[in-house]
């Protein structure tokens, strides 16, 4: 599963990568991961079937909300969450910062509503979107190219170096979301892939159980694909430019954020800081 672990009978292990990013007036979380609600009442919250299949570790201090903190914000200035898509494992902790406005594409705002599918009534789970009144939708397309790829307009309020970049697929409104660092880009693919071998340009490859789970989850397989093809060639062309991460591959998160997987942020190891 996460093509690092010992054994196939070893507990794999998946991240939930979420970014924070602190502006000159506020804090903006792009994916909350679980919530603390989901903590408390998994069963209540999330579906027996993802909750069987994944088996989330669930720990308070690595709850969006509790990393803030420990980061020395307060999640009251958590005024914006950008998100990549609404699957539970990305959206369970917009209950935690009831003050966010939320930004989102319109088509996966109306294709989680329409719970069509078992499949999506157990990923969708209505149970933690009580923030919906705080939900700003946007059509995939309106806004200047980015790199190639289509941009949606400009985030209500938000400063134009935060950009939603439609990568649909995984959903019907899945998006990336680019951040500028200052001379270089971010972008938090989400699900658009799963592992980080799947950016190879010369020999692409994914993980058989990561594999099986993306074809599972797909709601446009040709789409994801094609945005897979998109995304490595993004990575060849400009990736002095841009660099590319996901929302799940632990040794990408770990590459990143310079500690490991199972220990929640702390302010003096946070890269750029200068802390030991």
């Amino acid at each position: 599963m996460d093509g690092r672990s010992a054994s196939i009978l070893q507990r794999g292990e998946l991240a939930c990568h979420c970014l924070l990013v602190e502006l000159a007036d506020r804090l903006v979380l792009v994916d909350t991961g679980l919530g603390l609600r989901d903590v408390e009442d998994p069963r209540g919250r999330l579906s027996a079937f993802f909750l069987a299949l994944v088996h989330p570790d669930f720990r308070p201090e690595m709850t969006a909300q509790a990393q803030v903190r420990r980061l020395g914000f307060d999640p009251r200035d958590v005024r914006d969450i950008v998100l990549t898509h609404l699957d539970f494992d990305h959206a369970g902790g917009l209950d935690d910062f009831p003050e966010a406005t939320v930004h989102l594409l319109s088509d996966e705002r109306d294709g989680a509503f329409a719970q069509r599918t078992w499949l999506d009534r157990q990923r969708f789970r209505p149970q933690q979107w009580s923030s919906r009144s705080r939900w700003r939708t946007y059509p995939a397309m309106g806004g200047e190219p980015w790199y190639g790829f289509a941009r949606a307009r400009p985030l209500e309020g938000l400063p134009p170096e935060i950009a939603m970049i439609p990568l649909l697929g995984h959903t019907l409104g899945h998006a990336g979301v680019a951040v500028d660092l200052g001379g270089r880009w971010l972008l938090q693919a989400g699900d658009a892939y799963f592992c980080r071998t799947e950016l190879d340009p010369e020999r692409p490859r994914c993980t058989p159980g990561l594999r099986m789970y993306q074809w599972m989850m797909d709601k446009d397989r040709t789409a994801r694909v094609e945005n897979q093809q998109r995304l490595r060639t993004l990575c060849a062309t400009h990736g002095h430019e841009v660099q590319v991460c996901c929302g799940h591959d632990p040794g990408e998160f770990e590459a990143l954020t310079g500690r490991s997987v199972r220990r929640p942020a702390d302010w003096s190891v946070v890269p750029g800081t200068g802390a030991a």
